[in-house]
């Protein structure tokens, strides 16, 4: 465990806050440079441009520069389409990235919180039929759903208890996927959270394997 962070504190690990941070940023920026004051609105064009994922790369499209097709399987997480999406993105993050951190770490955070990230890209890729392009930490968000579900059906293995929660956990997101997707008329990725939910699931069972002996139907 990070010796920075312990459970039951009200204190969030600097790598969390570091997420945050710089995903907060960027839209905070962008939307400066479109008001009046700055008048350069064509900068959030440019950074989606640039950082958002684009499916069409995997499908011959050119890259803008070296190494975008590899890039945004990453960068696409840390950029926003509002405050709002920040908003709800950042606030999941910081609930979250608790237990993660107490479990992994900082460093094993960051790395779950990014291989979820291109989890969630590879599950649009695979899943949505858009050449559009997509943004917002989500899919990290989703990954981080995953390894605290894993940890909870874990725990409830071990100890003997009703599995109830984990699946009403479980049939809450998907609930929440349903009716965000018909709030933002059908413009959500759902395909993304699916992707990061399942990478964060099997990270956690990889790398947390504790007790993993007991889990029938998981190895």
């Amino acid at each position: 465990m990070s010796q920075n962070f312990r459970p039951g504190t009200d204190r969030h690990a600097p790598v969390v806050l570091w997420i945050v941070a710089l995903c907060a940023l960027p839209e905070v920026a962008l939307t400066l440079a479109g008001t009046p004051l700055f008048s350069l609105g064509g900068l959030r064009r440019t950074a989606i441009m640039h950082g958002a994922f684009w499916p069409g790369l995997l499908r011959g499209w050119e890259q803008i520069f070296p190494g975008q097709t590899a890039m945004m399987f990453f960068s696409y997480a840390f950029l926003h389409g509002g405050f709002m999406h920040l908003l709800f993105n950042m606030l999941m993050v910081l609930h979250l990235g608790r237990e993660a951190v107490a479990r992994l770490g900082q460093w094993g955070f960051l790395l779950l919180y990014l291989l979820t990230a291109a989890g969630g890209a590879a599950g649009f890729a695979l899943l949505s039929a858009s050449s559009g392009p997509m943004v917002g930490a989500s899919g990290a968000v989703f990954g981080l759903f995953g390894a605290t579900q894993f940890w909870d059906l874990q725990r409830r293995r071990a100890a003997g208890v009703s599995l109830a929660p984990f699946w009403q956990m479980m049939a809450g997101l998907v609930l929440m996927n349903v009716v965000l997707l018909f709030m933002v008329g059908g413009l959500l990725a759902w395909q993304a959270h699916l992707g990061g939910y399942v990478a964060g699931f099997v990270l956690a069972w990889v790398i947390t394997p504790t007790l993993r002996h007991r889990f029938r139907g998981f190895g």
